[in-house]
């Protein structure tokens, strides 16, 4: 609960304030029967007007002002949980961003948003509750009971016979309630991925007419779900008709034992009927405070589910830097004995003792079969993971010890998945930096050879695009993310196969412009197609995690055997078309 102690300071007066006001509004609730009775033995048999309306006065008054406090212990209640939950939902979110891809891996994107939305919904919906209920629910219960042995002592020993039988059932209903929550969140989890993958992915399915295969498979979800909350919330419903059904026994017992005493007149009709409003409020304080507990059951396991995310282990900090301050200058990149896994405990490597040296201003292409390990390899390079083995180095410097932001930010890599966001063209190419002008984004959409078909349309850089940009072609969508990263002005440019959308023309004109516009600045270009590097100062063949081969295109067309099938294959599909 430590995690919501800032919350709590911060907003102390809400949770101060919401439980004094609730307490006040419960005091009236037991004083009510007591002036009630009063009237009924006094007033009325006595047929005392005066008396009934003095009292009658008494009571609306106290009504009034109970309504007053419980209006404001539910308004302080709510802000106050609103805003610890606004709190706890931008620590996950702030944690979300901080975490590194094998982070990322760890959960999936359907549970990371369960859980910073339905999750902390449900710990905002506990601390409400708690907040309106915890402390008045025992101040209703003892005043009444108080008040309850205060009219008759004998009687009200009835209640102790009721309320640990109450108790055992409630527990008992608390304790299988409390693991089905935890499923049914999990089923909220499965549920979200499986919604959020074949709306992302609706294009294809519509394609490969696969509706009625997504359609199935959601029902399945669903299904799982709904059987799942109902065998949770089942658990819940069982409190209401348990309570009454203790109210009515008790009740029933109430009035067979008193009837006795009031036909011998050692009890009046006034006393009976408060006793039994107090042993109402008794069950039903004893009912909420049941209910707060079982909403617990739910909150914490939401809570685990959200600690999990805030004390997840950050794999890449730059906790330990030696040159927090130091920014990259040449942009050289050198690897030495480089080995990484995905999985660590799996036996084949990835990338396996890779050594290479890039020399700052280069531009070196990365080519190899699918799988060979390309994209992992430039992802270390930013440190989007970092190496099992041996070191990586960026300006002599082992990345480790430079800032995150600083090593970051003189990279800029086009990932082969083309992500854009909802908004403008101009707002999507300012990602690689806010402050740009629209003449150097302009110039940065010129190089991408992305400025012709911007200016044609009719709101040009300022025409809106959809979700993920898909009113674009993919082609078009390339072009924009590399104009994107050009306006970065970064040291280093990793272009993960990012222009194989685009004809070859026009892949022709954004590597010239990039030599001609972009010099001083080490360019990767990983690339399926041999023309995308083939005028390249180097070329990296991988195959299998390995490095098979480097050198221009003239020597390993000679001595790489991996590179030659590739060129090859190539040239035989290019003469046949």
């Amino acid at each position: 609960m430590r995690k919501y102690t800032p919350y709590i300071k911060k907003y102390w007066y809400s949770f101060l304030l919401g439980p004094i006001f609730m307490v006040l509004e419960a005091s009236g609730e037991f004083i009510l029967p007591y002036i009630n009775a009063n009237i009924i033995n006094y007033g009325a048999a006595n047929r005392d007007i005066p008396y009934i309306i003095e009292n009658g006065i008494y009571m609306f008054l106290i009504a009034l002002s109970m309504m007053a406090t419980g209006v404001l212990g539910a308004n302080f209640a709510i802000r106050g949980a609103a805003r610890l939950a606004a709190g706890v939902r931008e620590d996950t979110f702030r944690q979300i961003q901080k975490f590194s891809f094998a982070n990322i891996d760890d959960f999936s994107t359907g549970s990371l948003i369960t859980r910073i939305t339905n999750d902390i919904t449900q710990i905002q919906n506990f601390v409400q509750t708690l907040l309106r209920g915890f402390f008045r629910s025992p101040v209703m219960l003892i005043g009444a009971l108080i008040m309850s042995f205060s009219l008759n002592a004998q009687l009200a020993m009835v209640i102790f016979i009721v309320v640990p039988i109450l108790g055992l059932a409630i527990a008992l209903i608390i304790k299988t309630a409390s693991p089905r929550y935890t499923v049914m969140q999990q089923k909220i989890d499965q549920l979200n991925n499986s919604v959020g993958e074949t709306i992302t992915n609706e294009r294809v399915i519509k394609s490969f007419v696969r509706e009625d295969f997504e359609k199935k498979k959601f029902f399945v979800v669903n299904d799982e779900l709904v059987e799942k909350s109902t065998s949770a919330l089942k658990m819940m419903l069982l409190m209401q008709p348990v309570s009454a059904l203790a109210v009515n026994v008790t009740t029933l017992a109430v009035v067979w034992f008193a009837g006795e005493q009031i036909m011998v007149g050692s009890m009046e009709l006034g006393t009976l009927t408060a006793f039994i409003t107090y042993l109402s409020q008794i069950l039903t304080a004893l009912n909420f405070l049941a209910n707060i507990v079982l909403q617990g059951t739910r909150a914490a396991a939401s809570d685990r589910r959200i600690t999990e995310v805030l004390n997840a282990d950050l794999d890449l900090t730059d906790e330990h830097a030696a040159h927090k301050e130091k920014e990259v200058k040449s942009g050289k990149i050198t690897f030495e004995n480089v080995s990484f896994r995905y999985f660590k405990d799996n036996t084949q490597k990835v990338l396996d003792q890779i050594n290479l040296t890039i020399e700052g201003g280069q531009t070196v292409g990365i080519i190899g079969s699918t799988g060979s390990g390309k994209s992992t390899l430039v992802s270390l390079i930013p440190r989007l993971y970092d190496a099992d083995e041996g070191r990586v180095f960026v300006d002599d410097t082992d990345v480790r010890d430079y800032s995150l932001f600083h090593l970051r930010e003189s990279v800029a890599m086009v990932l082969q998945k083309n992500t854009l966001f909802s908004g403008t063209i101009a707002e999507n190419l300012r990602w690689g930096n806010e402050d740009a002008s629209m003449d150097e984004i302009r110039r940065a959409a010129k190089i991408a050879a992305a400025d012709g078909f911007i200016v044609s349309f009719p709101n040009g850089y300022e025409t809106e695009l959809g979700q993920g940009g898909v009113n674009l072609s993919g082609g078009q969508k390339q072009r924009l993310c590399i104009a994107r990263a050009l306006l970065k002005k970064p040291k280093i440019l990793i272009l993960d196969d990012s222009t194989s959308a685009v004809d070859t023309a026009t892949e022709s004109s954004i590597r010239k412009a990039l030599q001609e516009d972009m010099s001083g600045i080490t360019k990767i270009i990983i690339a399926q197609r041999i023309s995308s590097v083939i005028d390249a100062d180097n070329i990296v063949v991988m195959d299998d995690g390995k490095i098979v081969g480097f050198g221009k295109h003239a020597q390993l067309i000679k001595s790489c055997r991996a590179y030659q099938e590739i060129y090859y294959s190539q040239k035989d599909k290019e003469e046949a078309e």
